[in-house]
């Protein structure tokens, strides 16, 4: 079988779709050997490279343009006699020629839809044009959870027969242990504390990392954050330094992605209380690292975390300072839960992922 993808998050995107995309291919590459796997795009990065080490994996150049990606990325794949062409990021090329083809689109989440103020008016409705246009188009849609499933039905108007849920995994450093020195090192590098919680996500409203630092006040709890800041970093800046709390909170940058694996295994406690998300990538990286997760009880995030992880009301800051303060008192709660979260977080291993992605890739095609 040849299958393509629509490559541009691929190469140029550091995290979500990005990591989506890299890990899809990563592991379709390793697991199903047989297949040749074409990234199209028109330019490639250093990002990924190690993927297109593999002797079944390969980029090509498509056509260049402002609007190529829409108007004739479909042709460029066509002309490479492919089987499938698959979508990575809610959307499909607009434009196809007589070649038979079938067409896979993954949508991560409709969250424009749902939270409209987090979004301009252009973008809210750019998006919902391109992903009703793919969804249309698209011989199956892949959705990353069953939240996104419900979403596409509703806002979409998409049949149910027409979507598949595959969950997404995560970089397989999260997977692996690292040496004895190179924990050291990333523990001296960024001077982390010898206990503390952690946060991992773009600084932004939707994120709701400001309920964890209220949360954390008049503790003496440590407060590590890993992510892009963006405007509403600075309401969290001014209450940080109004409450003289600078030092209680730590906000990383430049972090590699073996380094983030690593501070999320010597976090005592990860807190995630976004309000809402498509799947919630940062919750299997913390349940992959053995440590106990505090999440939102909204959208799919339960799906991501498990019977075990502890689940709060996002809007209610106290309610996360009352799960934060039980679990960093009880160490043998701690244990208990994050070992019953890595027994759970299995399913989102690379190859169960890749047999249900081969799957429909079969099924598509017969």
């Amino acid at each position: 079988m040849k299958i393509a993808f629509d490559a541009k998050r691929f190469f140029h995107n550091t995290s979500g779709l990005g990591n989506y995309s890299r890990d899809l291919v990563r592991i379709l590459a390793k697991y199903f050997t047989e297949n040749e796997y074409i990234l199209l795009n028109k330019n490639k990065s250093e990002r990924g490279s190690d993927i297109l080490g593999n002797s079944n994996v390969h980029f090509v150049e498509t056509s260049k343009g402002s609007l190529s990606r829409q108007l004739k990325m479909g042709k460029d794949a066509q002309k490479q006699n492919v089987d499938i062409f698959h979508g990575l990021s809610g959307e499909l090329p607009l434009k196809w020629g007589k070649e038979p083809i079938k067409k896979i689109v993954t949508i991560h989440d409709l969250i424009f839809v749902r939270y409209p103020q987090y979004y301009s008016f252009f973008d809210r409705k750019i998006h919902l044009w391109k992903f009703k246009k793919a969804a249309n188009s698209a011989d199956k849609i892949i959705a990353i959870s069953e939240q996104t499933k419900k979403d596409i039905i509703e806002f979409l108007k998409v049949p149910e027969s027409k979507i598949e849920v595959i969950y997404q995994g995560c970089h397989k450093a999260f997977k692996e242990q690292q040496s004895d020195d190179f924990i050291q090192q990333t523990k001296l590098k960024f001077n982390l504390p010898e206990r503390f919680i952690l946060n991992v996500g773009t600084i932004e409203d939707r994120k709701n990392l400001f309920n964890v630092v209220k949360a954390i006040q008049d503790t003496e709890i440590p407060l590590v954050v890993v992510g892009k800041k963006t405007k509403y970093f600075q309401r969290i800046a001014n209450f940080i330094q109004k409450n003289k709390m600078e030092k209680q909170i730590h906000f990383l940058e430049g972090v590699s992605m073996d380094e983030l694996a690593v501070i999320y295994k010597l976090a005592d406690i990860f807190v995630y209380p976004s309000f809402f998300e498509g799947f919630g990538i940062p919750v299997i990286e913390a349940l992959f690292s053995k440590t106990v997760t505090i999440t939102s009880n909204t959208s799919c995030l339960p799906e991501a975390g498990g019977p075990d992880s502890v689940y709060i009301d996002p809007e209610n800051y106290l309610d996360i300072q009352s799960k934060i303060k039980f679990l960093w008192d009880n160490e043998s709660e701690r244990k208990r839960r994050a070992d019953k979260g890595f027994e759970f977080v299995q399913k989102f291993n690379d190859e169960p992922i890749a047999n249900e992605l081969m799957n429909l890739y079969r099924k598509i095609i017969s």
